[in-house]
């Protein structure tokens, strides 16, 4: 064969493949705003409060994590909320000792293994919080959500931590929601899982589950609100910035779209303008702002977020997670430095994160970012 025909022939698959991959675009729907929903029924919501009121007076809350890989923000923001809410004794968990590696971005020294936890708590959690982890099989995470669960722990799944909640068996024949990118795989792997739409966080007797990662924000103050009550959990909602969180939610709004692959598509073929932004370290800095931004900036296709201080060590956050540099630097160039917004709630840092990204990237990168949180933004907040 001839070097001619081999170039032809390679030029003709690639124009067919071109080809396909237009019509797959052009068969994605159209991106389109989250709508307002109408409030939630007051029945349900006193409900799924029932549901999850605690056992002892002080409950005890886990977050699970695996080392090699767990959600940013579903690990960083359940921990940062309870603990500055201060209703229930709250510790960060790893299955072994050593950093837990969290994705897309940041690395933390948790409080305790599982192992640890079991031998000084042997009556089990209250609350056991489970967010997206690299895989969702992991026996020793499985048996311990189990464990957990049978001596009479709440299991909350963050965002795709739905999938390993339903990997251990806790969802079947259960009432569920999860990230929209999961869902269907979620109830592929278990038929008997039912799916409620339109619900940010959906409470099934012993088992509760959110959709994306930025649902933990409403889940946790619900969680306050049955611990300690609604003042309680309005006055942690303020400090947040966080105008309502009940269970509202437009599920319609977030599904895979055209825009949504082209900017993947752009935004990843854009390697010559791929960045690394930094982001300082500092005592006190707070858990939720640092994870919400470090996590968007992450997930821009553009840009990764890492860490730097000026020494090696842990820095301690301002509600007492220990965060690692990814680099030790005095300083970071200033037109690829995040900033630090200390002084703003977590909950309007993250809308200045968007702008942000909007402003450097283009607002399809904004709402390409915001989708993958699942972070509702409607026509009245554009």
């Amino acid at each position: 064969m001839s070097l001619r025909i081999v170039l032809w022939s390679a030029v003709g698959i690639l124009l067919i493949l071109a080809a396909a991959g237009a019509v797959w675009l052009l068969s994605l729907p159209s991106a389109s705003l989250a709508a307002v929903q109408p409030p939630i029924d007051a029945r349900e919501a006193e409900a799924t409060l029932a549901a999850l009121k605690p056992k002892r007076p002080r409950p005890l809350i886990a977050i699970i994590g695996v080392n090699e890989g767990t959600e940013t923000t579903d690990y960083l923001m359940p921990y940062g909320i309870l603990r500055r809410a201060d209703v229930a004794d709250v510790v960060a968990l790893a299955t072994r000792p050593g950093p837990v590696q969290l994705h897309p971005a940041l690395r933390v020294e948790p409080d305790a293994t599982t192992a640890a936890f079991d031998a000084q708590h042997p009556q089990g959690a209250d609350y056991v919080i489970v967010p997206a982890m690299m895989r969702d099989d992991d026996p020793d995470v499985l048996k311990w959500i189990r464990d957990q669960s049978a001596k009479g722990a709440m299991v909350i799944g963050v965002c795709v931590g739905a999938t390993v909640v339903g990997a251990s068996g806790l969802l079947d024949g259960k009432h569920a929601t999860t990230h929209w990118y999961s869902l269907k795989e979620l109830r592929q792997k278990h038929p008997t899982i039912r799916y409620v739409a339109d619900r940010r966080y959906v409470v099934d007797q012993n088992v509760a589950t959110t959709t994306g990662i930025t649902a933990s924000m409403p889940m946790m103050l619900t969680l306050i609100e049955a611990i300690a009550g609604r003042e309680r959990a309005e006055a942690v909602a303020n400090d947040l910035g966080l105008d309502h969180w009940d269970a509202r939610h437009d599920s319609g709004a977030f599904k895979f779209t055209r825009p949504f692959a082209l900017t993947a598509i752009g935004n990843t073929l854009a390697f010559f303008n791929h960045e690394q932004l930094g982001i300082q370290l500092t005592p006190g800095m707070d858990e939720v702002s640092l994870a919400l931004a470090a996590d968007a900036w992450s997930r821009t296709f553009r840009s990764r977020a890492v860490t730097f201080a000026a020494k090696d060590g842990a820095a301690v956050s301002r509600d007492g997670i220990r965060i690692l540099p990814d680099r030790v630097a005095a300083d970071w160039p200033a037109d690829r430095k995040v900033q630090t917004m200390v002084d703003m709630p977590p909950a309007k840092a993250l809308d200045r994160t968007l702008r942000d990204i909007a402003a450097r990237y283009g607002p399809r990168t904004t709402d390409f970012v915001a989708m993958q949180l699942e972070y509702p933004r409607t026509q009245a907040a554009q």
